[in-house]
């Protein structure tokens, strides 16, 4: 069974260090970021590295599209998800999309990435903008449904965020605290709809450093109101609840390590992510082994549901999407 925590490791193979950090119960996950990844042959030996030492890990990334993709060398670069929402068939792009990301990330022994972004582009948040699938809540449900498709089938589990939106909030959260300043109804009616019509399909979801004065005090990573009442008593959601990185200036309202990933477990995160901080890592691990946290039984649902092929490029499928993308003049 997972831990609540989901840690990451310094460089391009495990050390002693990390070792000892990854056979602590309470870990249950591992992101790699960029400085992790050197070309699909060295993250496979990563990842068989990290399973033999804990095979219950689960193993994610952040490779959405566009300029957050972490595995670059020998992957595909796929555009930004905002360059989609100007093609006719936009629906078929972004389900190629998802499928391709989906089927390389699979095919190195990594469970998932964290994606879609659910956040509109409203033209304001630089953090955001070309992330997002496009400014329309109608329009942008129908292009996420279509790239969580593709994933799906390639067999990988999705996770929607940042929930109930980042895209109004002009602050960076990595670096500052944002605010959302509109009501409840507003966010309704716009930001929140593509959670509300996909809270179904979504495997998880990831809620964003923001805070909505309106509705909460609180960021809603840390709000019972958000995640407890809204998200899943409202939109009704079942899946798992990931915190964003609890290391980000956003997150730091909460307090220290040890407060932040209490806060977000206590409002109702299944697992906390302390990235890019040894030491707050550290201090998170101990108040959770304090607390003797339970982890969700739900997170197994986030484990890879099918293995890439060796041969994945050679597959009808592979070609097709790649030939649909290029044609579009989405990727070289």
């Amino acid at each position: 069974m997972q831990g609540s925590l989901m840690l990451d490791v310094e460089g391009l193979w495990l050390s002693s260090e990390d070792r000892h950090l990854l056979r602590q119960p309470e870990v249950g996950g591992l992101i790699l970021f960029a400085r992790n990844v050197e070309h699909p042959r060295q993250v496979a030996e990563l990842c068989r590295s990290i399973r033999a030492l804990r095979p219950d890990l689960l193993l994610a990334v952040d490779q959405e599209g566009g300029r957050v993709q972490r595995l670059r060398q020998g992957f595909m670069r796929l555009p930004p998800m905002r360059s989609l929402a100007g093609h006719e068939d936009a629906c078929a792009l972004a389900e190629a999309c998802g499928w391709i990301m989906a089927t390389e990330v699979l095919a190195v022994g990594l469970d998932f990435s964290f994606a879609p972004v659910l956040d509109l582009d409203h033209q304001r948040s630089a953090v955001v903008g070309s992330r997002a699938f496009e400014g329309d809540p109608a329009r942008a449900v129908e292009l996420v449904r279509a790239f969580v498709k593709g994933m799906h089938e390639a067999g990988m589990a999705a996770t929607g965020k940042h929930f109930p939106g980042h895209g109004w909030a002009e602050a960076d959260s990595h670096v500052a605290i944002p605010v959302d300043e509109r009501s409840l109804d507003k966010l309704r009616s716009r930001d929140m709809q593509p959670f509300q019509a996909l809270a179904g399909e979504l495997d998880a979801v990831m809620p964003a450093h923001v805070i909505y004065p309106q509705v909460d005090e609180r960021p809603a990573g840390f709000s019972r109101r958000w995640l407890q009442d809204i998200l899943r008593g409202e939109l009704g959601f079942d899946g798992v609840i990931f915190s964003d990185d609890l290391s980000m200036a956003g997150a730091h309202v909460a307090g220290d390590a040890a407060d932040r990933v209490e806060a977000a477990l206590g409002a109702g995160c299944d697992m906390g992510l302390v990235c890019n901080d040894r030491a707050a890592a550290e201090l998170a691990l101990a108040a959770l082994q304090r607390l003797r946290a339970r982890p969700a039984g739900r997170l197994a649902r986030m484990r890879t549901r099918a293995s890439a092929s060796p041969s994945y490029k050679e597959s009808p499928r592979w070609l097709a999407a790649l030939g649909r993308l290029r044609a579009a003049g989405l990727v070289a």
